[in-house]
């Protein structure tokens, strides 16, 4: 029978394809990422809590990753095997993955919240929760409610990118800035109005969350391309063999930010304490947060990237699926142009605005070490922005193309050997800057052998082509 009902993939042109699919994908994971960065201007803005909060912020949003990691692996890993699925036409391998990841996603919602509320003290230990005791505090009250929202917060995050593998991309985008709305909302609300602190920025949160799962459920009772049955759902292993190994370069890019953030936080406890400032208890939460702040800047550009990328997955598979290797290629090419202008456009903005950017976040409350910190940080941090945003696309192309294994190796090789590594030893010789030169030193590093895949795709496409 032949029946292809997301066959425009493989007719319309690319370029019309990638506005119609990226952009969205692309505001999707920024209002995602917005969700964190949203709660630090306003806890950042509030008097009460400062940089104290801001610090606190820092300490748990390495462990929202985590849960957003084993999210994308299922998610990201479903899409490109739906996607492959359609344009090989094999519809019962498609509605049953689909079935799969919501079971297997609902699973280790309950299994990450069950892990979080055990081990609250030594988890936020672990990620340099314990810099003062106020800081401390803060941490543990936003994490334990931001812990009683991760099971809608995965759901409607691996869910995002099975819809958007469906041809609806667009719903996929408002059900994601429905939540973040209900977020901003609800934000100045409890922080400012009802005095919550760090449990109203939490609340807030959760809340946008709640609804983001819940359009997700609706979404997948009217599917366009694929239908949900009742066999659909089930703990089927040789599909999860096929499609999660898809999502893993997914998890790895996500899980191993949350190790490079627990060694960045750790060396910045360290050696803050050894700087002349930051040793003394006032001003030692300081770092912590602007790191903090300088890290969240950061995931929006790469939040663009990766939507880029990220986006193009359903048309890369479908055409490689077709056999189409020349729209493949087309489309690759237009992709490294436009990740890279990205990473441009992000540079100029760090270099020039550094002390605009700062003063969003609260900079008019705290001291001047404060905002010539964060002004250092931004310039050093970030200054490799455009072969980061490369790297991240080339991951991500590699990974739409079926090449989970070099895709995989790639991000453990960045933020892991080079993410991690560096950050731990550069502080040896450069002390507190150490840090903030562990991270375009990776990048720099990274792009060397992804430059050499690049090399290695055109060549492969050409030759299939």
């Amino acid at each position: 029978m032949e029946h292809k009902s997301n066959a425009f993939l493989e007719q319309e042109k690319i370029s019309v394809l990638m506005r119609k699919f990226a952009i969205p994908c692309i505001i999707s994971l920024l209002i995602a990422a917005l969700y964190n960065i949203v709660d630090q201007i306003f806890i950042a803005n509030a008097d009460y809590l400062g940089s104290y909060g801001n610090a606190a912020n820092n300490v748990v949003f390495p462990l929202t990753v985590v849960a957003l990691a084993a999210a994308v692996m299922i998610g990201d890993g479903c899409c490109a095997f739906v996607s492959l699925s359609l344009g090989a036409d094999e519809e019962e391998n498609a509605h049953k993955s689909i079935g799969c990841s919501i079971v297997i996603c609902i699973l280790a919602g309950f299994i990450v919240t069950a892990v979080y509320l055990i081990f609250q003290d030594q988890i936020l230990t672990m990620f340099g929760g314990r810099v003062n005791e106020e800081t401390f505090l803060h941490a543990k009250e936003y994490f334990a409610w931001i812990t009683a929202g991760v099971p809608f917060y995965m759901f409607g995050q691996a869910m995002n990118p099975v819809i958007r593998s469906d041809g609806s991309p667009k719903f996929a985008m408002i059900s994601t800035i429905a939540g973040a709305v209900v977020n901003i909302i609800f934000d100045p609300i409890c922080i400012f109005v009802l005095k919550w602190g760090m449990m109203g920025a939490a609340v807030a949160t959760v809340a946008g969350q709640v609804l983001t799962a819940f359009l997700a459920v609706w979404y997948l009772f009217h599917m366009k391309a694929v239908t949900l049955q009742r066999s659909s759902f089930g703990v089927f292993g040789g599909l999860m063999k096929k499609f999660l190994p898809l999502g893993l370069t997914s998890f790895l890019s996500q899980i191993s930010v949350v190790a490079s953030m627990a060694a960045v936080n750790n060396m910045i406890v360290r050696y803050g304490a050894l700087d002349s400032i930051f040793c003394q208890a006032k001003y030692a939460q300081i770092p912590m947060a602007v790191v903090g702040i300088v890290m969240k800047f950061f995931q929006i550009v790469i939040s663009v990237s990766v939507g880029l990328a990220a986006g193009c997955i359903p048309i890369v598979g479908y055409n490689i699926g077709a056999g189409r290797m020349d729209r493949a290629l087309q489309l690759f090419k237009k992709l490294l142009v436009a990740e890279f202008m990205v990473g441009f456009l992000a540079l100029l903005i760090v270099e020039i605005l550094p002390g605009q950017l700062i003063g969003i976040f609260g900079a008019s409350h705290e001291s001047q070490y404060y905002t010539d910190f964060a002004c250092r940080a931004f310039r050093v941090y970030l200054c490799m922005m455009p072969l980061a945003t490369l790297n991240k696309g080339t991951f991500i192309y590699l990974q739409s193309m079926g090449k989970a294994l070099q895709s995989s190796a790639l991000s453990v090789v960045r933020e892991v050997l080079f993410g991690v590594g560096l950050a731990l030893l550069l502080p040896v010789f450069f002390g507190l800057d150490g840090v903030l030169y562990s991270m375009p030193s990776a990048d720099l590093l990274t792009f060397i052998i992804a430059a050499i895949l690049i090399r290695n795709i055109f060549g492969e496409l050409k030759q299939q082509k």
